[in-house]
């Protein structure tokens, strides 16, 4: 299991998408959100590129912990559909 970690926004996005894609390669599908405290729009454009990465290997992503301001975002967005999301958290502050 991957974990996102504190903090996924514009400022880190780069590195935790990296290091998301690293997991990806080793094999991992599953990412826990549960420690993530602060988010921007960030955090779902790196859940559509990891999604992406397994797709071209016919795997799905499953999020867990998914705190309530990225499911928010992800329904905002109209991508509720193509996450599968488990065990939402409290809500972590979002720029």
């Amino acid at each position: 299991m991957f974990t996102v970690g504190q903090e996924l926004t514009q400022d880190n996005a780069m590195q935790v998408i990296a290091a998301g894609k690293a997991a990806i390669l080793a094999g991992e599908t599953e990412f826990d959100f549960s420690g993530l405290s602060r988010l921007d729009s960030s955090a779902v454009a790196a859940m559509i590129e990891w999604q992406r990465q397994l797709l071209t290997k016919s795997q799905q992503i499953t999020c867990l912990q998914v705190p309530a301001g990225l499911e928010s975002l992800i329904r905002l967005y109209g991508l509720s559909e193509q996450f599968a999301t488990h065990a939402s958290v409290q809500t972590p502050e979002r720029h």
